[in-house]
């Protein structure tokens, strides 16, 4: 079930975080998040999963940025939100999508237990002007049933920032070769 607005508003400081809160960003069943006024972008001409990628950082100034089609724009979420006891979930709003701007084209399902800002990956069909605390997506949460683990992760826990990819992170850790020799797996070296 995903929780009302109403819900939302009343938990919280409980099982919900979200700093800073504005009631004027809630909707009937979901929470508006603003931009923030920085991205990345990969310098990169091919990205390597096993390698961190350069990037370069920009502003965006109050007059707006324009963000080219056929480029990966790495953004965030101007609010930090952490959510226990439910799944968080986010997605681009409707309004956005409606000017070819996607907004989290991938991940948009949370982790009960996430705490931090929201990476945003934004992909442009034709030339579109973003401007810094524009409502960009929207955060919806569900309830869960069973018992519950929470997220802990080393790459995205607690962030300040925009996250680039930390994939290459996990190429790092290679399993033994008993563990191979159980799964009847082959692991790259």
């Amino acid at each position: 079930m995903i929780l009302t607005g109403h819900e939302i508003q009343s938990r919280l400081g409980q099982d919900i975080v979200i700093d800073p809160f504005n009631p004027a960003q809630l909707n009937p069943n979901s929470y508006n998040l603003r931009l923030h006024d920085e991205l990345l972008v990969y310098e990169e001409i091919v990205l390597d999963m096993r390698r961190p990628n350069r990037f370069r950082r920009y502003t965006i100034p109050e007059e707006g940025f324009i963000l080219n089609p056929n480029q990966l724009y790495l953004g965030r979420t101007l609010e930090r939100t952490e959510t226990h006891n439910l799944v968080p979930m986010l997605e681009g709003r409707s309004s956005i999508g409606r000017l070819g701007l996607f907004v989290h084209v991938t991940a948009g399902f949370g982790d009960v237990g996430f705490k931090g800002h929201w990476t945003l990956e934004m992909f442009a069909i034709k030339p579109i002007r973003i401007y810094p605390g524009v409502p960009i997506c929207q955060m919806f949460y569900h309830t869960v049933c069973g018992d519950i683990t929470e997220y802990q992760s080393d790459k995205y826990q607690n962030n300040h920032d925009i996250q680039p990819s930390l994939l290459f992170k996990e190429f790092e850790h290679k399993p033994d070769p008993q563990m191979r020799l159980a799964f009847g797996q082959e692991f790259p070296e």
